[in-house]
């Protein structure tokens, strides 16, 4: 036992601890621009990523995932608090989300990931992007007003919104959030750059927000009018437990809406928390594999103490997880001296935190949209083909135009239809042959029939020649329908009255007499 302890000692000490500190310095700005781009208070964020390293890791069976505030998550838990319009009732939504994803883990249906199409997760991922860039523009002009965009995506672009917007915008930017955000994106973008790579022990995130801070005690201090307002920094009270706003049990029945936003939530954090576990597992070389049941208990039992505790909703986060594995990570220690960290930060040194400009959470906000929605996804997307190419559009339309689960549903009908249109074609082949010196039509049933190849088979039937001969060969087939063997049996008759000679192989004829 001694012997076990002193080895994870000396593994949390080499390792861990400063891969812990690294992630905490990728999650602090996250925390508090995610929570911004939600439109939640930004101890929420914090709050989030601290429960996500102490409780989330402790139980999560992964060794290299780290858990907190998600960008993917920013448009449904905006829109689901401002329909909600009390912070405190979504908080329910948050608990019943990681009820959802605690009864998925219990019921081991980990595997509900598999069930997406890719081209339509990577649809609501980019559709995600554009509508985080779009949120993050206005803070990043230095508009500090909270109802800049007040509808959907489309309306936006509605002419009095619009002409309202750009009106107002006169007495509310500030040139100085506009040259921070500018260089901060500028920096970001060179950070990224193979050149780069000796600076990059400091992660790109922290440096925009270090630089940020910077330019704006520069102008500060040189009382320019380049100086930023109050209300364009971070504001994060010095006793942050004595504000936190903890959910009202009494209004858990009050509307639907709420169940509805917790399921959506929870559905779509299990989708990016397994799509997160699955890219991590393969950075890991020791090629660990979590078990997805006990990481969905892990984010259940994460996201109720959420909120319970008045946090935003939670996801394993690939930024961190990769982060983490960059750093030299062992163990899931790593994650919870993250944790440990921002707890420290938040408790010990608020005043720092508030000096981060808005302006630099959004450069960091709009980066991450754009990774989300990089053309070169869509150039991806495009040379697979259209099967991929048009749920993938479709998708990012639909969830622009409506919501995100609307959106989602649209993409994945499309698919389906794709799916059994491929059916129809994959699951029966006619040709050609020569038997004994007679050409013969020739239709090979291929693994499973089904009752969705009825429409296409009969019209295949329909349109064979008189006076000619046809085989239908089922003989490596695993399972044919009782719809496609009634339809082949009902043809025999058919076959006789059209002069057609029918030789049927490996295919069992059934009784329908009783449907005449």
């Amino acid at each position: 036992m001694k012997r076990t302890i002193k080895y994870y000692r000396i593994i949390w000490l080499k390792y861990d601890l400063p891969a812990g500190l690294s992630v905490f310095f990728v999650a602090l700005p996250l925390c508090l621009g995610i929570a911004l781009a939600s439109g939640a208070p930004l101890y929420a964020g914090l709050l989030t990523g601290i429960i996500g390293g102490l409780v989330t890791s402790l139980i999560s069976g992964s060794q290299l995932a780290v858990s907190g505030p998600a960008a993917g998550l920013t448009t449904l838990v905006a829109a689901s608090i401002a329909s909600l319009g009390d912070y405190k009732i979504f908080l329910l939504a948050v608990i019943i989300a990681g009820l959802f994803q605690l009864m998925l883990g219990i019921l081991k249906l980990g595997v509900i990931a598999n069930y997406f199409p890719s081209s339509v997760i990577k649809g609501m991922l980019a559709a995600i992007g554009i509508i985080l860039i779009s949120k993050q523009i206005p803070i990043a002009l230095g508009y500090d007003q909270p109802d800049f965009w007040t509808g959907g995506f489309l309306k936006l672009f509605s002419n009095r919104q619009v002409s309202d917007n750009l009106n107002s915008f006169n007495h509310h930017i500030t040139r100085g959030a506009i040259l921070i955000s500018v260089i901060s994106i500028i920096l970001f973008f060179l950070l990224q750059h193979p050149a780069s790579k000796k600076i990059k022990v400091i992660p790109a995130p922290l440096l925009v927000v270090i630089a940020g801070v910077l330019i704006n005690t520069i102008f500060a201090n040189a009382a320019s009018a380049f100086s930023l307002k109050q209300t364009q920094l971070v504001n994060i009270p010095a006793d942050i437990f004595a504000g936190i706003s903890l959910p009202d049990f009494n209004k858990v029945f009050s509307t639907t809406q709420i169940w509805k936003d917790g399921i959506a939530i929870g559905l779509l954090a299990t989708l990016e928390t397994l799509l997160c576990i699955e890219a991590i597992d393969k950075l890991d070389r020791r090629n660990r594999i979590t078990p997805v049941n006990r990481e969905l208990v892990a984010q259940g039992i994460g996201n109720m103490t959420c909120g319970i505790l008045g946090a935003l909703p939670m996801t394993a986060v690939v930024v961190r997880g990769s982060a983490n594995v960059d750093a030299g990570a062992k163990t899931k220690l790593s994650a919870f001296t993250h944790g440990l960290f921002l707890l420290l930060a938040v408790l010990l040194v608020p005043f720092l935190l508030n000096k981060i400009p808005y302006a630099s959470l959004s450069a960091i906000l709009i980066i991450t949209g754009y990774n989300l929605t990089k053309p070169k996804l869509y150039h991806n997307m495009w040379s697979l083909g259209w099967k991929q190419f048009l749920p993938f559009i479709l998708t990012i339309f639909a969830i622009l135009a409506t919501d995100l689960l609307i959106g989602v549903s649209i993409g994945l009908l499309l698919s389906t239809y794709f799916i059994i249109r491929s059916n129809f074609k994959t699951e029966y082949k006619i040709s050609k042959k020569i038997i004994n010196g007679v050409e013969t039509e020739h239709i090979k049933l291929n693994s499973d029939v089904t009752f969705l190849n009825k429409v296409s088979l009969k019209k295949a039937l329909e349109e064979v020649a008189e006076y000619s001969m046809l085989t239908i060969d089922g003989s490596e087939c695993n399972f044919i329908d009782y719809d496609i063997l009634e339809i082949i049996s009902e043809y025999e008759n058919k076959a006789k009255e059209r002069h057609i000679e029918l030789q049927l192989i490996g295919i069992k004829k059934v009784n329908v007499t009783a449907l005449h």
